[in-house]
């Protein structure tokens, strides 16, 4: 006679308090914790900065709107993610974490984090309210953009390069695809 099977409810269920005490970069989704390490791959620096950079640029006339980095997201008690970069828009963005719902979201892969980022993020994004949503593969060069709309995602194409504009509520961007490709 054998052990009985793991069950979920067996798992230890994690929240921030506990979050915020562990060393090393880590996300919790749902009360599991998921490692971070090790650092990304320098070619998924190289595209994240360069959507940094045209973020930044593209924002700098919008006074409400504000292109992040890897920054704390708590979503829930139990689920805190750090998006590749991100776009939040509100007044008095500040603090040592964001509780506001970003309006864009951009998840470079890589072999680690593929099946999280195109299966467990893209539920959680969408469900928690996140307007748009682009996966981007530096493997093959290119990326999925996805608009939330009622409820859904819906897939607005595949870029390999072209522009796609995003209504950020107080402002508009043309973000291209292109410039992020170029290395």
């Amino acid at each position: 006679m054998g052990l009985p099977a793991l069950q979920i409810e067996d798992l230890p269920h994690y929240t921030y308090d506990d979050y915020v005490n562990w060393e090393g970069r880590w996300e919790l989704i749902h009360g599991i914790p998921y490692a971070m390490a090790p650092a990304p791959a320098i070619r998924h620096q190289e595209i994240s900065g360069e959507i940094a950079v045209q973020l930044h640029k593209l924002l700098a006339h919008c006074k409400l709107c504000k292109p992040l980095l890897p920054v704390d997201w708590q979503i829930a008690e139990d689920t805190i993610v750090q998006p590749d970069n991100l776009v939040v828009c509100g007044e008095n963005i500040e603090g040592k974490k964001l509780t506001i719902t970003p309006v864009l979201v951009f998840e470079i892969l890589s072999p680690s984090t593929g099946r999280k980022d195109r299966v467990l993020k893209y539920r959680l994004y969408r469900e928690a309210g996140v307007k748009y949503f682009c996966i981007v593969n530096p493997e093959i060069k290119s990326a999925e953009a996805f608009t939330l709309k009622s409820s859904e995602y819906e897939k607005t194409e595949d870029f390999q390069d072209g522009k796609v504009t995003f209504d950020l509520g107080p402002c508009k961007i043309a973000f291209d695809f292109n410039e992020i490709f170029k290395k």
